[in-house]
């Protein structure tokens, strides 16, 4: 009797060793829970449009895990503005063997940096929102840029206002001049999305036929703050002699907005932005921002993320995802009004 005892207890505390070391083990149902590591490394956190981009990759991380069953553990990390940092971060990814590290360049033109690390630790590298120089990201084969075509952002500013023009000049020309006084507050001095927002804004009033005097223009860094505090002397300085704001982007075009809603000098300014963030959106459903043009953050997390689980399960991305001259995927822009403003934002809340 003892000894069936002894046996019934040998056999129940190896059941119980059993049960134990399985339902700890990475095994479930005959599969293996795997593990994978995805680095994102943000040129600055507190840029609204990036953090969009950050938020919505996290989304499909949740998702995804859902889905597949497989552990994704997405790091995303803030560079501060800071190359240094940043070359930093991406140095504790590759030690910490991520699958795929992804960088919003602080500075575009360090990328090839980037890119020679990622490629001699053989991790795939995705640049996202800050273009680099053609030559570095074509550096290597596991190198990719998911971003949109800043021209075209610049091209839709000056569109819609010229169309504008044609339509009701008295709305945009309110001298009635014949010619349009506009300020610019750009993005970071030197920066590529800059650059080409500023130029191909303004080229596409003048190439519609419509003069143009530019009165002023200024980095505000794509910062709202820093906007506002660009915009306030110029109201002094021109006050209703502004008769459109560009703007690089939502955040200045809403600091723009702030500086003329907050002065004694009563000005009204055809003010444009470019991202059609929520607050943005907002401003033109008020009518305080006359339009914007939408960057797709969703779009362009959403081709980040698919990209690295393409890469991390081995596939080749170009022949699953549209990849263009093997290393660019491409996201567009739209024109964003009173009209349209619903749409666009019931689509930022999917």
């Amino acid at each position: 009797m003892k000894s069936c005892i002894k046996i019934f207890t040998v056999f129940l505390i190896a059941g119980m060793l059993i049960f134990s070391f399985t339902a700890c083990s990475p095994e479930v149902l005959g599969g293996k829970v795997e593990t994978v590591k995805i680095g994102v490394a943000l040129y600055r956190k507190e840029d609204t449009f990036v953090a969009s981009i950050s938020d919505y990759i996290e989304k499909y991380e949740k998702e995804k895990e859902s889905e597949t069953g497989k552990k994704i553990v997405v790091n995303i990390v803030d560079s501060q503005s800071n190359q240094v940092i940043q070359n930093d971060q991406v140095d504790s990814f590759i030690s910490q063997n991520y699958d795929v590290i992804c960088v919003n360049m602080v500075d575009r033109t360090a990328a090839a940096v980037i890119v020679d690390k990622a490629k001699a630790a053989d991790i795939p590298v995705i640049l996202f929102n800050r273009e680099l120089v053609e030559e570095d990201v074509k550096r290597w084969d596991n190198a990719y840029y998911v971003g949109a075509d800043a021209d075209q952002s610049g091209r839709y500013q000056g569109e819609i206002i010229a169309d504008t023009y044609k339509k009701n000049p008295s709305l945009v020309d309110k001298n009635g001049d014949g010619k349009i006084q506009y300020v610019m507050l750009e993005g970071e001095q030197g920066h590529q999305d800059a650059l080409l927002r500023t130029e191909y804004a303004i080229k596409a009033v003048t190439n519609a036929g419509i003069k143009v005097e530019k009165l002023a223009n200024d980095s505000a860094n794509w910062q709202r703050g820093q906007g506002a505090s660009k915009m306030t002397p110029w109201i002094k300085t021109f006050g209703d002699k502004i008769e459109v704001v560009f703007c690089n982007n939502d955040d200045m075009a809403l600091g723009a907005i702030d500086a003329i809603k907050s002065s004694k000098v009563k000005i009204n300014p055809l003010v444009i932005g470019i991202d059609a963030t929520k607050e943005g959106i907002n401003a033109v459903q008020e009518g305080s921002m006359f339009a914007t043009v939408f960057n797709d953050a969703q779009a362009q997390a959403k081709s980040i993320f698919d990209l690295c689980y393409a890469l991390i399960n081995g596939e080749d991305p170009r022949k699953t995802m549209q990849i263009k001259d093997g290393h660019y995927i491409r996201i567009p822009y739209h024109k964003v009004n009173k009209d349209n403003a619903d749409d666009i934002l019931n689509y930022l809340k999917k």
